[in-house]
């Protein structure tokens, strides 16, 4: 009678349906560019470099057309990525290097010392995208660049909710490719590259024409490909339980370098050109073009490998892929983005790009990947930020957000009908100052609010993308409706340097 009972029993159990069975967590693998621009990619109509990866990854996926970092440089996008906090309510709101502690913008010194590497630290009790993902199960890693708090502090990876890190803790240390050291955990690994400070010129009397002279600024160990290492690395040793990857690749954000065999390659498209000799920041290079592309390009293949191993370990299918930028390109360090036309459709260089609040500076590729659960080669134009991914991740897996500035979007990767912001919001007091509303076809800006000046600029993205005609005189209703958006959702930062005199802090 018992072993009856019991083969009954095995019998429900396997005639139960799948749908019936609990389904298995998804893998989340979330992969951040550095400063990749919305036109960088061949998805989004890049025609020089080329990025076969990310756009297979297109179009066997979804791309967002229409998506925002919720900031215009490094360390506050991270954190509202990771917080699902916009700009007017984020502890951390700008870069910033956090001086009081002494001569933190010393390269070398900050290299011997961690006392001055990394910037201003998150509070301990942060809640973050990686605690939820650890409290709900998950393995989570961090593969890349942290920026979020500096190495003695209870702002590092492993105290925010980071099972494994691997990369630069700080992000001036990044201003180097080949740095002396990187870090693993809580351990400082040092590498096979002498200390070369950024800004480095060339030696005296030496020919820029002559590839030899700048061999100094090409060592041993490439911080990109030890990182990748790392981050497949990750993937193997927690194939067989839920893990997040967060991927926060340091490329392609200058200085410009990269391998040599990676730069034959687009020598040979770009053809002739003039050596960058250093004279906006950064380090010389030889051939400042060829080597941009083949830093985007090595960017590419990595994605790519990071998704064949997915394939081989039989993970592909249960596994999110998402892949963004955490602003928009540079104007400095020998990028040229006129060449590359890196904002397209948007407006190219200084003050429209990376550190402003224009759509060239915060508007940002795109990708969700998922098969059997995202229809492929398809698109959506749902306007989306930073600041939302952490409420999807939530519902991805089925638990209740923190209190957070975001929606969840997971309809719209889904293909199934999705609720639409009222708006988004930025603030950036660097820079002069700024904020900025997109509220569905509405866009306005404000600049120079550091010098008092509250001038609201209004553009209709849907026949004016590139922001050329201010229509705010025309339209005074959107504006006094946006400007009540801009006095609502700002408070005072904590942080004083960050603080917006004219909006009343």
């Amino acid at each position: 009678m018992k072993k009856l009972l019991y083969l009954s029993l095995v019998a429900l159990y396997f005639s139960c349906s799948p749908a019936e069975k609990e389904a298995p967590k998804p893998n989340i693998v979330l992969i951040l560019a550095d400063d990749l621009g919305y036109g960088e990619v061949g998805f989004n109509g890049q025609k020089i470099i080329q990025t076969p990866a990310m756009d297979a990854l297109a179009a066997s996926g979804k791309v967002f057309t229409n998506h925002y970092s919720a900031a215009p440089v490094c360390a506050p996008a991270r954190c509202m990525l990771l917080t699902g906090l916009h700009s007017g309510h984020a502890y951390v709101r700008g870069n910033d290097e956090w001086r009081e502690r002494g001569e933190v913008w010393d390269y070398a010194k900050a290299a011997a010392d961690p006392n001055l590497e990394g910037q201003r630290p998150l509070p301990s009790d942060t809640e973050t995208m990686a605690k939820i993902l650890q409290r709900n199960g998950y393995k989570t890693g961090i593969v890349g660049k942290w920026g979020l708090g500096a190495p003695l502090t209870e702002s590092i990876p492993t105290k925010m909710g980071f099972d494994y890190f691997y990369g630069y803790n700080c992000q001036r240390q990044a201003h180097n490719l080949y740095p002396p050291h990187l870090w693993e955990n809580e351990t400082k690994i040092p590498l096979n590259n002498p200390v070369v400070v950024p800004n480095t010129k060339l030696d005296e009397g030496a020919d820029p024409t002559d590839p030899a002279s700048y061999a100094k600024y090409q060592q041993e160990d490439y911080a990109p490909t030890l990182m990748h290492d790392k981050a497949l690395a990750f993937i193997e040793e927690n194939k067989d339980e839920p893990f997040f990857l967060y991927y926060a690749s340091p490329l392609p954000h200058v200085p410009l370098q990269a391998p040599i065999e990676n730069v034959s390659e687009y020598r040979e498209i770009v053809g002739e050109e003039d050596p960058y000799i250093g004279n906006q920041g950064y380090f010389p290079n030889r051939y400042p073009k060829a080597t941009y592309a083949a830093m985007i390009n090595l960017l590419d293949q990595q994605i790519g490998e990071v998704r064949a191993k997915l394939e081989e370990l039989g993970l592909s299918e249960n596994t999110v892929i998402i892949v963004t930028s955490d602003n928009g390109p540079t104007y400095t360090g020998g990028a040229d983005f006129d060449y590359f036309d890196s904002s397209q459709p948007f407006t190219n260089g200084y003050g429209r790009t990376k550190g402003f609040v224009y759509e060239g500076g915060i508007r940002v590729p795109m990708i969700v990947n998922w098969p059997g659960k995202v229809d492929a080669g398809t698109s959506s134009d749902h306007i989306s930020a930073f600041y939302d991914i952490l409420p999807t991740i939530c519902e991805l897996i089925g638990v209740e957000p923190p209190k957070t500035d975001g929606k969840s979007f997971l309809s719209a990767i889904l293909g199934k009908e999705q609720e639409a912001h009222e708006f988004l919001y930025w603030e950036f007091p660097e820079y002069d100052g700024q904020q900025a509303v997109r509220m569905g076809k509405w866009k306005a800006v404000r600049q120079h609010l550091k010098k008092g000046e509250i001038k609201t600029e209004l553009y209709d993205l849907s026949v004016d993308p590139q922001e050329q005609n201010d229509v705010a005189e025309s339209n005074p209703e959107i504006v006094a409706q946006i400007e009540e958006i801009m006095k609502k959702e700002h408070t005072p930062s904590q942080i004083e340097r960050w603080q917006l005199e004219a909006l009343g802090d």
